[in-house]
């Protein structure tokens, strides 16, 4: 059975900083391209960054210089450390796994607010 469990999610200020956790299961979690996806109400879904086998990563413009995708392959978990935070990170942010079909998480809130 695959899971991909998020934490790390929580109340933050502008410009504070955060650090995201996925831990994986029942895959084999090196050979998957791992991603991070954020939901904001009432927007689709989208990118927010991307990890390869190989650690080839690739981050949406809007976090670019900001967010940092990372994984750890020993420990089966990816991450995405986020500063300067912004109140438009405001989101649902979700763990994906992608080798031939895609595996989601149930999503860890992000809310940045003063």
């Amino acid at each position: 059975q695959v899971q991909l469990v998020e934490s790390g999610g929580g109340l933050v200020q502008p410009g504070g900083s955060l650090r995201l956790s996925c831990a994986a299961s029942g895959i084999i979690f090196s050979i998957y391209t791992m991603g991070w996806y954020r939901q904001a109400p009432g927007k689709q879904r989208e990118l927010v960054a991307a990890i390869t086998l190989h650690g080839t990563t690739n981050h949406a413009d809007s976090v670019k210089g900001r967010f940092t995708i990372s994984r750890d392959n020993a420990k089966n978990t990816v991450y995405l450390q986020m500063n300067s935070l912004k109140p438009e990170d405001t989101a649902v942010y979700y763990c994906n796994a992608h080798w031939r079909m895609d595996y989601w998480g149930k999503g860890t809130l992000v809310t940045v607010s003063s």
